[in-house]
Protein backbone atom coordinates (compact mmCIF):
# COMPACT_ATOMS: atom_id res chain seq x y z
CA UNK A 1 0.00 0.00 0.00
CA UNK A 2 1.37 3.53 -0.89
CA UNK A 3 2.00 5.73 2.24
CA UNK A 4 1.30 9.35 2.23
CA UNK A 5 2.81 11.84 4.81
CA UNK A 6 0.62 15.03 5.71
CA UNK A 7 2.61 17.57 7.73
CA UNK A 8 0.44 19.68 10.13
CA UNK A 9 -3.12 19.03 12.18
CA UNK A 10 -4.73 22.25 10.88
CA UNK A 11 -8.03 22.28 8.92
CA UNK A 12 -6.32 21.61 5.58
CA UNK A 13 -4.00 18.84 6.78
CA UNK A 14 -6.89 16.99 8.03
CA UNK A 15 -8.87 17.08 4.43
CA UNK A 16 -6.26 16.46 2.79
CA UNK A 17 -5.76 12.89 4.77
CA UNK A 18 -10.04 12.69 4.49
CA UNK A 19 -9.34 12.58 0.78
CA UNK A 20 -6.27 10.41 1.02
CA UNK A 21 -7.68 7.89 3.21
CA UNK A 22 -10.40 7.39 1.15
CA UNK A 23 -8.78 6.85 -1.87
CA UNK A 24 -7.35 3.50 -0.42
CA UNK A 25 -3.65 4.86 0.48
CA UNK A 26 -1.82 4.62 4.07
CA UNK A 27 -2.19 8.29 5.79
CA UNK A 28 0.35 9.06 8.23
CA UNK A 29 -0.34 12.93 10.07
CA UNK A 30 2.31 14.33 11.46
CA UNK A 31 2.31 17.60 13.97
CA UNK A 32 4.31 19.31 16.33
CA UNK A 33 1.74 20.04 19.08
CA UNK A 34 0.69 17.85 21.54
CA UNK A 35 -2.85 17.87 19.72
CA UNK A 36 -4.07 18.45 16.30
CA UNK A 37 -6.67 21.56 15.55
CA UNK A 38 -5.04 23.53 18.02
CA UNK A 39 -5.76 26.87 16.33
CA UNK A 40 -8.99 25.79 14.85
CA UNK A 41 -10.39 25.66 18.22
CA UNK A 42 -8.80 28.59 19.64
CA UNK A 43 -10.71 30.52 16.40
CA UNK A 44 -13.40 28.57 17.46
CA UNK A 45 -13.59 29.99 21.14
CA UNK A 46 -16.07 32.97 20.27
CA UNK A 47 -18.04 30.80 17.90
CA UNK A 48 -16.94 28.92 14.54
CA UNK A 49 -16.95 30.83 11.66
CA UNK A 50 -17.23 27.92 9.06
CA UNK A 51 -18.37 30.22 5.77
CA UNK A 52 -20.34 32.32 4.60
CA UNK A 53 -23.53 32.52 2.44
CA UNK A 54 -23.14 35.34 -0.13
CA UNK A 55 -22.94 34.82 -3.79
CA UNK A 56 -20.34 33.11 -4.96
CA UNK A 57 -18.80 35.93 -6.66
CA UNK A 58 -18.54 37.75 -3.72
CA UNK A 59 -17.32 35.34 -1.66
CA UNK A 60 -14.58 35.05 -4.73
CA UNK A 61 -13.51 38.54 -4.31
CA UNK A 62 -13.00 38.60 -0.85
CA UNK A 63 -9.30 36.85 -2.05
CA UNK A 64 -8.73 40.61 -3.66
CA UNK A 65 -5.22 39.76 -5.73
CA UNK A 66 -5.62 35.72 -5.36
CA UNK A 67 -9.28 35.64 -6.20
CA UNK A 68 -8.49 33.93 -9.80
CA UNK A 69 -5.85 31.72 -8.44
CA UNK A 70 -8.20 30.33 -5.60
CA UNK A 71 -11.44 30.28 -7.66
CA UNK A 72 -10.99 26.44 -9.25
CA UNK A 73 -10.22 25.48 -4.64
CA UNK A 74 -13.46 27.03 -4.41
CA UNK A 75 -15.39 25.91 -7.15
CA UNK A 76 -14.60 22.55 -6.96
CA UNK A 77 -15.50 22.53 -2.72
CA UNK A 78 -17.30 25.84 -2.74
CA UNK A 79 -18.99 27.00 0.82
CA UNK A 80 -22.59 24.93 0.37
CA UNK A 81 -20.55 21.38 -0.44
CA UNK A 82 -18.50 22.61 2.65
CA UNK A 83 -22.26 22.96 4.74
CA UNK A 84 -22.96 19.46 3.78
CA UNK A 85 -19.67 17.98 4.26
CA UNK A 86 -20.05 19.39 7.79
CA UNK A 87 -23.38 18.13 8.25
CA UNK A 88 -22.12 14.57 7.21
CA UNK A 89 -20.32 14.44 10.42
CA UNK A 90 -23.53 14.97 12.32
CA UNK A 91 -23.41 18.67 12.70
CA UNK A 92 -26.12 21.00 12.00
CA UNK A 93 -25.05 24.58 10.37
CA UNK A 94 -27.20 27.80 10.89
CA UNK A 95 -26.77 31.02 8.61
CA UNK A 96 -26.09 34.21 11.05
CA UNK A 97 -27.99 37.90 10.32
CA UNK A 98 -24.38 38.63 8.84
CA UNK A 99 -24.62 35.29 6.23
CA UNK A 100 -21.86 34.04 8.11
CA UNK A 101 -22.21 30.17 8.57
CA UNK A 102 -22.04 28.61 12.05
CA UNK A 103 -22.15 25.05 13.47
CA UNK A 104 -25.55 24.86 15.60
CA UNK A 105 -24.19 24.90 18.57
CA UNK A 106 -21.48 27.73 17.84
CA UNK A 107 -18.57 25.38 19.24
CA UNK A 108 -15.91 23.75 16.99
CA UNK A 109 -14.79 20.93 19.93
CA UNK A 110 -17.66 18.97 18.40
CA UNK A 111 -17.04 19.05 15.10
CA UNK A 112 -13.63 18.37 15.61
CA UNK A 113 -13.70 15.26 17.53
CA UNK A 114 -16.63 13.79 15.53
CA UNK A 115 -13.74 14.58 12.29
CA UNK A 116 -11.09 13.21 14.12
CA UNK A 117 -12.92 9.87 15.52
CA UNK A 118 -13.95 9.28 11.24
CA UNK A 119 -10.15 9.81 10.24
CA UNK A 120 -8.95 6.96 13.04
CA UNK A 121 -11.84 4.66 11.89
CA UNK A 122 -10.52 5.23 8.06
CA UNK A 123 -6.89 4.51 9.18
CA UNK A 124 -5.11 7.55 9.38
CA UNK A 125 -2.49 7.28 12.04
CA UNK A 126 -1.73 10.70 14.12
CA UNK A 127 1.84 11.18 15.34
CA UNK A 128 1.77 14.23 17.77
CA UNK A 129 4.97 16.19 19.07
CA UNK A 130 6.46 15.45 15.97
CA UNK A 131 8.04 18.33 14.45
CA UNK A 132 9.55 18.41 11.11
CA UNK A 133 12.94 19.48 10.53
CA UNK A 134 13.25 19.00 6.51
CA UNK A 135 15.11 16.28 4.48
CA UNK A 136 17.85 14.07 4.43
CA UNK A 137 20.12 13.41 1.87
CA UNK A 138 18.54 10.30 0.64
CA UNK A 139 15.24 12.27 0.45
CA UNK A 140 13.33 11.20 3.60
CA UNK A 141 11.71 13.26 6.37
CA UNK A 142 13.07 14.22 9.29
CA UNK A 143 11.63 14.74 12.98
CA UNK A 144 12.15 15.62 16.02
CA UNK A 145 9.90 13.70 18.61
CA UNK A 146 10.44 13.71 22.59
CA UNK A 147 12.13 10.05 22.14
CA UNK A 148 14.93 11.84 20.07
CA UNK A 149 14.94 12.16 16.12
CA UNK A 150 13.72 9.67 13.53
CA UNK A 151 13.26 9.28 9.31
CA UNK A 152 10.68 8.76 7.53
CA UNK A 153 9.59 7.43 3.97
CA UNK A 154 6.44 8.04 1.78
CA UNK A 155 5.46 8.13 -1.54
CA UNK A 156 4.05 11.40 -1.60
CA UNK A 157 3.97 14.36 1.02
CA UNK A 158 1.49 17.19 1.81
CA UNK A 159 2.65 20.07 3.66
CA UNK A 160 -0.05 22.36 5.90
CA UNK A 161 2.18 23.94 8.18
CA UNK A 162 0.07 26.80 8.52
CA UNK A 163 1.18 30.74 8.32
CA UNK A 164 3.40 32.43 11.22
CA UNK A 165 0.45 33.72 13.64
CA UNK A 166 0.08 32.16 16.93
CA UNK A 167 3.06 30.48 17.04
CA UNK A 168 2.51 28.77 20.11
CA UNK A 169 -0.66 26.94 18.82
CA UNK A 170 2.02 25.41 15.83
CA UNK A 171 2.00 27.94 13.20
CA UNK A 172 5.67 29.36 13.36
CA UNK A 173 6.76 29.76 9.99
CA UNK A 174 9.54 27.85 10.90
CA UNK A 175 8.96 25.57 7.25
CA UNK A 176 10.27 28.72 5.47
CA UNK A 177 14.00 28.13 5.37
CA UNK A 178 13.71 24.81 5.17
CA UNK A 179 11.77 25.51 1.46
CA UNK A 180 13.50 28.11 0.57
CA UNK A 181 16.94 26.11 0.63
CA UNK A 182 15.17 23.37 -1.84
CA UNK A 183 14.62 26.07 -4.38
CA UNK A 184 11.17 26.96 -3.34
CA UNK A 185 9.59 30.30 -3.77
CA UNK A 186 8.09 31.73 -0.73
CA UNK A 187 6.43 35.22 -0.13
CA UNK A 188 7.86 36.80 2.66
CA UNK A 189 5.37 35.92 5.33
CA UNK A 190 3.28 39.25 6.89
CA UNK A 191 0.52 40.14 9.76
CA UNK A 192 -3.09 39.96 8.07
CA UNK A 193 -6.15 39.85 9.80
CA UNK A 194 -4.90 42.45 12.18
CA UNK A 195 -4.55 45.22 14.49
CA UNK A 196 -2.52 48.82 13.75
CA UNK A 197 -1.02 51.21 16.23
CA UNK A 198 -1.36 55.03 15.38
CA UNK A 199 1.28 57.24 14.75
CA UNK A 200 2.89 58.58 18.26
CA UNK A 201 0.67 56.51 20.33
CA UNK A 202 -1.97 57.20 22.56
CA UNK A 203 -2.57 59.33 25.46
CA UNK A 204 -2.45 57.53 29.20
CA UNK A 205 -5.99 58.35 29.37
CA UNK A 206 -7.07 57.29 26.36
CA UNK A 207 -5.47 53.82 27.33
CA UNK A 208 -6.18 53.50 30.60
CA UNK A 209 -10.31 54.24 30.37
CA UNK A 210 -11.31 52.94 26.70
CA UNK A 211 -8.75 50.81 25.22
CA UNK A 212 -10.83 47.65 24.76
CA UNK A 213 -14.17 49.61 24.16
CA UNK A 214 -15.51 49.64 20.87
CA UNK A 215 -17.13 52.15 18.03
CA UNK A 216 -20.04 50.84 16.53
CA UNK A 217 -21.53 51.78 13.68
CA UNK A 218 -18.59 53.59 11.89
CA UNK A 219 -17.03 54.02 8.06
CA UNK A 220 -13.43 54.05 7.97
CA UNK A 221 -12.05 55.05 4.65
CA UNK A 222 -8.66 56.35 3.32
CA UNK A 223 -6.47 56.25 -0.59
CA UNK A 224 -3.99 53.52 -0.93
CA UNK A 225 -0.57 54.37 -2.45
CA UNK A 226 -2.05 54.04 -5.87
CA UNK A 227 -4.86 56.10 -5.20
CA UNK A 228 -7.60 53.69 -5.02
CA UNK A 229 -9.91 54.68 -2.28
CA UNK A 230 -11.14 51.82 0.34
CA UNK A 231 -14.28 52.27 2.37
CA UNK A 232 -16.12 49.82 4.32
CA UNK A 233 -18.66 50.87 7.38
CA UNK A 234 -18.24 48.34 10.42
CA UNK A 235 -17.36 48.47 14.03
CA UNK A 236 -13.33 48.85 15.23
CA UNK A 237 -12.01 48.75 18.75
CA UNK A 238 -9.62 50.99 20.42
CA UNK A 239 -6.35 49.11 21.21
CA UNK A 240 -3.42 50.16 23.96
CA UNK A 241 -2.10 51.06 20.80
CA UNK A 242 -4.06 51.91 17.65
CA UNK A 243 -7.35 50.36 16.38
CA UNK A 244 -8.66 46.70 15.66
CA UNK A 245 -11.75 44.61 15.25
CA UNK A 246 -13.98 43.40 12.46
CA UNK A 247 -13.64 46.62 10.18
CA UNK A 248 -9.63 47.34 10.40
CA UNK A 249 -9.21 43.06 9.75
CA UNK A 250 -11.29 43.54 6.67
CA UNK A 251 -8.80 46.20 5.34
CA UNK A 252 -5.79 44.80 6.78
CA UNK A 253 -4.37 44.36 3.47
CA UNK A 254 -4.54 47.29 1.59
CA UNK A 255 -3.89 49.10 4.65
CA UNK A 256 -0.39 46.78 5.29
CA UNK A 257 0.87 47.23 1.91
CA UNK A 258 -0.49 51.29 1.82
CA UNK A 259 1.98 51.29 4.92
CA UNK A 260 4.85 49.66 3.57
CA UNK A 261 4.87 51.97 0.36
CA UNK A 262 4.64 55.04 2.04
CA UNK A 263 5.80 54.58 5.72
CA UNK A 264 2.23 56.03 7.31
CA UNK A 265 -1.74 56.12 6.09
CA UNK A 266 -3.93 58.39 7.53
CA UNK A 267 -7.54 57.40 7.49
CA UNK A 268 -10.68 59.08 8.27
CA UNK A 269 -12.99 57.55 10.15
CA UNK A 270 -16.96 58.91 10.30
CA UNK A 271 -18.65 58.59 13.51
CA UNK A 272 -21.84 59.21 12.28
CA UNK A 273 -22.40 57.71 8.81
CA UNK A 274 -26.12 57.70 9.43
CA UNK A 275 -26.20 61.40 9.13
CA UNK A 276 -25.18 63.67 6.56
CA UNK A 277 -22.51 66.64 7.05
CA UNK A 278 -25.29 69.06 7.21
CA UNK A 279 -26.86 67.11 9.87
CA UNK A 280 -24.40 66.99 11.64
CA UNK A 281 -23.28 70.79 11.29
CA UNK A 282 -27.04 71.69 12.38
CA UNK A 283 -26.91 69.44 15.59
CA UNK A 284 -23.65 70.41 16.87
CA UNK A 285 -24.07 73.88 16.03
CA UNK A 286 -28.18 73.65 18.32
CA UNK A 287 -27.51 76.12 21.28
CA UNK A 288 -26.36 74.07 24.08
CA UNK A 289 -26.86 76.03 26.80
CA UNK A 290 -25.13 74.94 30.30
CA UNK A 291 -24.97 71.29 29.27
CA UNK A 292 -21.38 69.90 28.34
CA UNK A 293 -20.18 69.45 25.39
CA UNK A 294 -20.23 65.36 25.90
CA UNK A 295 -23.77 65.86 26.94
CA UNK A 296 -25.09 68.27 24.23
CA UNK A 297 -23.06 65.93 21.68
CA UNK A 298 -24.59 62.52 22.96
CA UNK A 299 -28.25 63.63 22.73
CA UNK A 300 -27.88 65.85 19.75
CA UNK A 301 -25.80 64.23 17.41
CA UNK A 302 -25.43 60.04 18.93
CA UNK A 303 -21.70 60.61 20.02
CA UNK A 304 -20.55 59.38 23.42
CA UNK A 305 -18.59 57.00 24.94
CA UNK A 306 -15.07 56.03 23.00
CA UNK A 307 -16.41 58.12 19.99
CA UNK A 308 -16.17 60.99 22.51
CA UNK A 309 -12.88 60.36 23.63
CA UNK A 310 -11.34 59.59 20.82
CA UNK A 311 -12.32 63.41 19.67
CA UNK A 312 -10.97 64.92 22.76
CA UNK A 313 -8.00 62.62 22.29
CA UNK A 314 -7.23 63.70 18.41
CA UNK A 315 -8.90 67.65 18.06
CA UNK A 316 -7.27 70.95 19.83
CA UNK A 317 -9.66 72.42 22.45
CA UNK A 318 -10.35 75.12 19.25
CA UNK A 319 -11.35 72.76 16.95
CA UNK A 320 -13.59 70.82 19.63
CA UNK A 321 -15.19 74.52 20.61
CA UNK A 322 -16.21 75.77 17.02
CA UNK A 323 -19.28 73.48 15.35
CA UNK A 324 -18.21 73.80 12.13
CA UNK A 325 -14.51 72.01 12.61
CA UNK A 326 -15.92 69.92 15.07
CA UNK A 327 -18.93 68.40 12.53
CA UNK A 328 -16.20 68.02 9.80
CA UNK A 329 -14.11 66.00 12.23
CA UNK A 330 -17.51 63.59 13.19
CA UNK A 331 -17.77 63.42 9.87
CA UNK A 332 -13.86 62.79 8.76
CA UNK A 333 -12.01 62.29 11.75
CA UNK A 334 -7.88 61.72 10.82
CA UNK A 335 -6.05 59.05 12.05
CA UNK A 336 -2.31 58.22 11.08
CA UNK A 337 -1.38 54.69 11.62
CA UNK A 338 2.09 54.21 11.41
CA UNK A 339 2.42 49.96 11.45
CA UNK A 340 0.45 46.99 11.71
CA UNK A 341 0.82 44.60 14.63
CA UNK A 342 3.20 41.76 15.37
CA UNK A 343 2.77 38.99 13.06
CA UNK A 344 2.65 36.91 15.96
CA UNK A 345 -0.94 38.44 17.11
CA UNK A 346 -2.21 38.77 13.67
CA UNK A 347 -5.35 36.31 12.89
CA UNK A 348 -3.86 35.07 9.69
CA UNK A 349 -0.72 35.55 7.66
CA UNK A 350 -0.14 36.58 4.15
CA UNK A 351 2.66 35.52 1.87
CA UNK A 352 3.95 31.82 1.65
CA UNK A 353 4.66 29.40 -0.92
CA UNK A 354 3.32 31.66 -4.20
CA UNK A 355 1.22 29.67 -6.67
CA UNK A 356 3.68 30.18 -9.14
CA UNK A 357 5.82 27.72 -7.74
CA UNK A 358 3.21 25.36 -7.69
CA UNK A 359 1.40 23.09 -10.64
CA UNK A 360 -2.26 22.93 -10.90
CA UNK A 361 -2.83 20.26 -8.33
CA UNK A 362 -1.03 22.07 -5.65
CA UNK A 363 2.52 19.76 -6.03
CA UNK A 364 5.80 21.55 -5.69
CA UNK A 365 7.47 22.56 -9.41
CA UNK A 366 11.01 22.20 -7.37
CA UNK A 367 10.29 18.62 -5.31
CA UNK A 368 7.72 16.38 -7.16
CA UNK A 369 5.57 14.34 -4.96
CA UNK A 370 5.34 17.03 -2.32
CA UNK A 371 2.21 19.31 -2.27
CA UNK A 372 1.23 22.19 0.29
CA UNK A 373 -2.00 23.17 1.46
CA UNK A 374 -3.60 25.88 3.79
CA UNK A 375 -2.46 28.80 4.90
CA UNK A 376 1.07 28.50 3.83
CA UNK A 377 0.39 29.24 0.49
CA UNK A 378 0.35 32.76 -0.57
CA UNK A 379 -2.93 33.77 -0.47
CA UNK A 380 -4.93 36.13 2.38
CA UNK A 381 -8.85 36.58 3.20
CA UNK A 382 -10.60 38.89 5.67
CA UNK A 383 -12.47 36.92 8.57
CA UNK A 384 -16.05 35.72 7.86
CA UNK A 385 -15.24 32.37 7.25
CA UNK A 386 -13.03 32.73 4.04
CA UNK A 387 -10.16 31.73 5.62
CA UNK A 388 -11.37 28.69 6.73
CA UNK A 389 -13.16 27.83 3.60
CA UNK A 390 -10.40 27.90 1.83
CA UNK A 391 -7.95 25.89 3.80
CA UNK A 392 -10.83 23.40 3.39
CA UNK A 393 -10.66 23.37 -0.26
CA UNK A 394 -6.95 23.52 -0.61
CA UNK A 395 -6.24 20.55 1.78
CA UNK A 396 -9.13 18.84 -0.37
CA UNK A 397 -6.91 20.05 -3.99
CA UNK A 398 -4.17 18.35 -2.41
CA UNK A 399 -5.30 15.60 -0.87
CA UNK A 400 -6.62 14.75 -4.50
CA UNK A 401 -3.47 15.95 -6.47
CA UNK A 402 -1.18 13.08 -3.99
CA UNK A 403 -3.63 10.92 -5.09
CA UNK A 404 -3.61 11.83 -9.02
CA UNK A 405 0.36 11.50 -8.38
CA UNK A 406 0.50 8.10 -7.20
CA UNK A 407 -1.81 6.61 -9.58
CA UNK A 408 0.44 8.22 -12.77
CA UNK A 409 4.10 8.54 -11.45
CA UNK A 410 4.11 5.04 -9.46
CA UNK A 411 2.02 3.15 -11.71
CA UNK A 412 4.75 1.16 -13.25
CA UNK A 413 5.84 -0.37 -9.64
CA UNK A 414 2.37 -1.68 -8.72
Amino acid sequence: MKTVAVIGGGPAGLMAAEILSQGGVQVDLYDAMPSVGRKFLLAGVGGINITHSEPFAVFLSRYGARAETIKPLLEAFPPDALCEWIHGLGVETFVGSSGRIFPKDMKAAPLLRAWLHRLRESDVRFHVRHRWLGWTDDGALHFANPQGELNVGADAVVLALGGSSWAKLGSDGAWVPLLLQRGVEVAPLLPSNCGFDVANGWSAHLRTRFAGQPLKTVTLRFSDAAGQTHERRGELMLSDTGIEGSLVYALSAPLRDTIAAQDTVTVQLDLAPDKTLDRVMAEVAHPRGARSLSSHLQSRAGIKGAKMALLRELLLPDQLNDPAQLAHAIKSLPITLASPRPLDEAISSAGGVRFEALDEQLMLRQLPGVFCAGEMLDWEAPTGGYLLTACFASGRAAGQGALNYLKTHHASTD
